[in-house]
């Protein structure tokens, strides 16, 4: 009787190890949905860093194996992580003294097609909001794709103290 009490906390035991989620692999881009020329406001000018300055910071989770990384990219860059790519075409942020802050970015994603069919099918193309994330959602079985941040600065921004260096 101990011995099979023994066989079964170690069976137990050996069961509740996980072996370590597998790493996101960045694979090749298709070429015809490589790059595109960044998106250009209204107007052709902007308030702020330049669009092709900025760097947006999107979240991009595999819910089949629970991966989740961050991607940065500059408008026109896309980027391809396994059987996905994410493309961004611009970023913005609202100027510090509007209200209320917004933080948003135009992505597109595509999601390789099931096995048999060649080629990228597009789930997603629009305005990602990082303060109303239910505005406009990435509807994907598997993946997830949402705004953290886009870097960019305004005229009359000054820089904080914490950045400054000790004299």
């Amino acid at each position: 009787m101990r011995i099979f009490v023994t066989l079964l906390a170690l069976t137990v035991a050996a069961c509740s190890k996980e072996p370590p989620p597998p790493e996101p692999v960045e694979t090749a881009i298709p070429e015809e949905l490589r790059q595109t020329p960044p998106a250009v406001p209204p107007g052709g000018a902007s308030i702020g860093t330049p669009m092709k300055d900025r760097v947006a910071t999107l979240g991009l989770l595999n819910k089949r194996n629970n991966l989740s990384q961050d991607i940065e990219l500059k408008p026109g860059e896309a980027r391809r992580v396994g059987d996905v790519i994410v493309r961004l075409q611009a970023c913005e942020r609202t100027a510090p003294w509007e209200m209320p802050q917004e933080t948003g970015a135009f992505a597109q994603v595509w999601v390789k097609r099931p096995r048999g069919q060649d080629g990228f099918e597009k789930i997603f193309s629009g305005w990602l909001f990082k303060q109303s994330p239910s505005a406009n959602v990435v509807e994907h079985p598997v993946y997830d794709v949402w705004v953290k941040d886009c870097a960019m600065s305004f005229p009359g921004e000054e820089a904080s103290p914490t950045s400054e260096p000790n004299a």
